[in-house]
């Protein structure tokens, strides 16, 4: 009897014990497929939506509210040690004026990746400036590129993306993402022009209800107005000068066509016979004559773009005119270059620097109707 009554409470503690851990089981699935749910409810309901326009000279990163970041593409990297020195415009100041200990280079090519590992640095150091001390509530990003981007140069930015710190990344074309920064109709089935002039490629796209008819992507931009500007200056004057002092010389005393007046501007720069320095002056009219070929490249990828698109969005284009936005699209004159050379009216945006930023940022609750029409990676 007493043999009988130890093994039914054996039994009943080991039915208790079992019945307590088919409990704690339960609970803890319950957790991981609730509380796993809350947890991204919550990072959902105070993620940041981040848009970011990735450029060959600058990199802008917006909210829907603001332009939050605003640096140039540029680096500087303490070359034994492969430490980042300094970036954004820090670098830029450091650009031509360090030893060889250091490298300031551009980790972008004519509007993509040419070096992955300082590229991705660079984005994770800017994300990190506008996410502020919360690294647990990643952001969502919209990140611009060439239209005619190569599967290869879309995975790197992606890859890019999500390494520097983003839960989901999206790519968006240039075009079309100015296209939304500027307020176009594209949403209507009619014709919408846009011309974007940036600092490594100029792209030039037709766009129709939330996507792209006729694109074409030149690869050159403000660096190679810069190029033509310092290959002038050493054929005529024998003088060697800066990047950046051409691109001084091309905002402010640059231009498109020939101007009623003609301004002048000093700069110095290295006799290429002696190797000291030597002062030029230049005036506006040179700058015009040096700029012509790399002008003409532009002025083409916008007539081949008409050339491909229908002639019922034509007549739209026509009525409306094309929209000059980038960097580029400052120089004087440029607009009245490509109104005389395409017989369309062309015209500079509101805001021609921050256009493209500002469109990635829109397209992001606008995922589902543009997806047809994004870069599949």
């Amino acid at each position: 009897m007493l043999a009988i009554e130890c093994a039914l409470r054996r039994r009943a503690v080991r039915f208790h014990s079992l019945d307590s851990a088919l409990s704690f089981r339960y609970h803890r699935m319950v957790y991981r497929i609730y509380g796993t749910g809350k947890r991204h409810l919550r990072m959902a309901l105070f993620s940041k939506d981040l848009g970011i326009d990735l450029g060959t000279m600058f990199t802008r990163l917006a909210d829907a509210t603001q332009v939050l970041v605003q640096q140039p593409t540029i680096v500087a990297i303490e070359a034994d040690e492969q430490k980042m020195v300094a970036v954004g415009q820090e670098a830029l100041d450091m650009y031509g004026r360090v030893p060889e200990s250091i490298e300031v280079a551009r980790p972008l090519k004519n509007g993509v990746i040419a070096d992955y590992e300082i590229t991705e640095t660079l984005l994770a150091y800017l994300i990190r400036q506008v996410s502020g001390s919360m690294r647990l509530i990643r952001p969502r990003s919209m990140v611009s590129v060439p239209y005619s981007v190569t599967s290869v140069e879309r995975r790197a930015v992606y890859e890019a993306i999500l390494e520097a710190g983003s839960r989901e990344a999206h790519l968006i074309q240039q075009p079309l993402a100015a296209a939304l920064g500027i307020d176009l109709p594209i949403g209507s089935p009619s014709g919408n022009m846009v011309i974007c002039l940036g600092g490594g490629c100029t792209e030039a796209a037709v766009m129709a209800m939330y996507g792209i008819v006729s694109a074409e992507t030149l690869r050159s931009g403000g660096l190679d107005f810069d190029d033509a500007i310092i290959n002038y200056v050493r054929r005529k004057y024998g003088v060697s000068i800066g990047q950046a002092t051409a691109e001084q010389l091309k905002t402010r005393i640059g231009a498109a066509v020939p101007q009623d007046i003609e301004n002048s501007m000093e700069v110095q720069g290295q006799d290429q016979v002696t190797g000291l320095p030597r002062p030029v002056t230049l005036t506006t009219g040179e700058i015009v004559e040096a700029l012509q070929d790399p002008l003409k490249s532009v002025v083409e990828t916008g007539r081949r773009v008409l050339e491909k698109t229908p002639p019922e969005l034509v007549a739209d284009i026509i009525d409306r005119g094309v929209a000059l936005c980038g960097g580029g699209a400052l120089l004087r004159g440029i607009d009245k270059l490509l109104t005389k050379s395409l017989g369309i009216p062309a015209y500079l945006v509101d805001s021609p620097l921050t256009c493209v930023v500002e469109g990635t940022v829109k397209a992001l609750p606008m995922y589902n109707i543009l997806r047809r029409s994004l870069p599949q990676v």
